[in-house]
């Protein structure tokens, strides 16, 4: 029997669990507590989102632009023979660095030596003419006060002083020619700098101020630094230094710090010194010029580099994040920013230059206006947002 009744009660009580279980606290009691807790979910997804602004306030800033040029050498001299012969020797390194003075060249001195030598000679000739002639003066004055000698005599050893005055001093200038031209076959370096190479080996025939140089030398600590910059852009400042928008930067001359080709940055700071007068018809661009040290030689005549030029500074100026503005379809630059409501609002700038990672904003914002800066892509013109201050995080 008790067998017979397992059988019977098991099926029964199976078959009660799972009717119960279906329609029962377990089915119908859960479903209303996930819906609401998915109601719940979509409350808070639907809340206003959290963004980070940056509220503008009017500033101290140095305005900078950034110009293109090419380095160009401080100094460059071409070295020529102001003698002619044959060169015995070359007495530099190509490519190194000489100083001024220095040896470089050695032209065959034979024939100079001994047309100096030559003019030395004469010049001992002339003094003891000279010498005979003095003399000879002296006497016949002498005798031209006692009456000895007539006035004519008298006038004749005048004249014939002076002539063999003359002829020394004549002789003279030839020896100090003949010393020059005797020093001039040694070719010295007329600047410090770096040669290039040499156009002439030992053996060569140079003449006097040939055209072609026998090599060149390039100063190049410090450097010139060519640039270039539109004219309207030159106009645009002196009315803002005019209007006193702009004030001048710190100093007589403005600093110049140079990127060079690779992007990497050149660490030594130079100086503009040069502004020219005259706008290219060709481009519409005025040349400055600044000079920058060099004391390693990294810099190279010809190299392109480009300068971050201070042009000046304005006291007031309104510098929103480069990363917190976009462009418009039209490619105009805007921004977001959040009102007093907590809406975000869509802004039109008007920029001016770069101020490290910041750009002046001309005209579009004022002073106080909170501008997105983080968490822009999660918000449109006219959401509501939460508003967090992210002082010190212009750049």
């Amino acid at each position: 029997m008790r067998p017979a009744l397992l059988f019977v009660v098991l099926p029964l009580m199976l078959i009660a669990a799972c009717s119960g279980g279906a329609p029962g606290a377990g089915g119908q009691g859960a479903g209303p507590s996930q819906a609401g807790g998915g109601r719940g979910a979509g409350r808070g997804g639907g809340g206003p989102v959290e963004v980070g602004v940056l509220t503008m306030q009017p500033q101290r800033a140095a305005l900078t632009t950034v110009l293109p040029g090419r380095t160009v050498a401080f100094r460059i001299a071409q070295v020529r023979p102001q003698v002619s012969g044959i060169i015995q020797q070359r007495l530099f390194t190509e490519g190194a660095n000489v100083k001024a003075g220095q040896p470089l060249y050695q032209i065959d001195p034979g024939t100079y030596r001994a047309e100096s030598d030559r003019a030395a000679a004469a010049v001992t000739k002339a003094e003891a003419n000279a010498l005979t002639a003095r003399l000879r003066n002296d006497r016949i004055v002498k005798l031209a006060e006692s009456g000895v000698v007539s006035q004519q005599d008298r006038d004749d050893v005048v004249a014939n002083l002076r002539q063999a005055e003359a002829d020394l001093a004549i002789a003279k200038a030839a020896m100090q020619s003949a010393s020059i031209n005797l020093a001039y076959t040694r070719v010295v370096a007329p600047i410090s700098g770096r040669t290039s190479t040499s156009e002439v080996t030992e053996g060569a025939l140079v003449s006097a101020n040939q055209q072609t140089p026998l090599t060149t030398i390039q100063q190049l600590n410090p450097i010139y630094v060519d640039l270039t910059q539109p004219s309207s852009d030159v106009l645009r400042l002196r009315q803002q230094f005019d209007s006193g928008v702009l004030k001048r930067a710190t100093g007589n001359k403005a600093r110049v710090k140079l990127q060079l080709e690779d992007g990497s940055g050149y660490p030594l700071e130079g100086t503009l010194e040069f502004t020219g007068i005259t706008v290219s018809e060709d481009t519409g661009a005025i040349t400055l010029r600044a000079v920058v040290p060099n004391p390693e030689g990294a810099l190279l005549p010809g190299m392109y580099v480009r300068a971050v030029l201070e042009q000046g500074v304005t006291e007031n100026a309104l510098l929103v994040p480069q990363r917190a503005v976009s462009r418009s379809q039209s490619g105009e630059p805007t921004v977001l920013i959040v009102d007093s409501a907590g809406k975000v609002e869509q802004r039109t700038l008007k920029t001016g230059e770069a101020v490290g990672n910041d750009w002046q904003v001309l005209s579009g914002l004022n002073a106080g206006d909170r501008v997105i800066v983080e968490g822009s892509q999660k918000a449109k013109a006219g959401d509501s947002v939460k508003a967090v201050e992210l002082a010190g995080k212009q750049s």
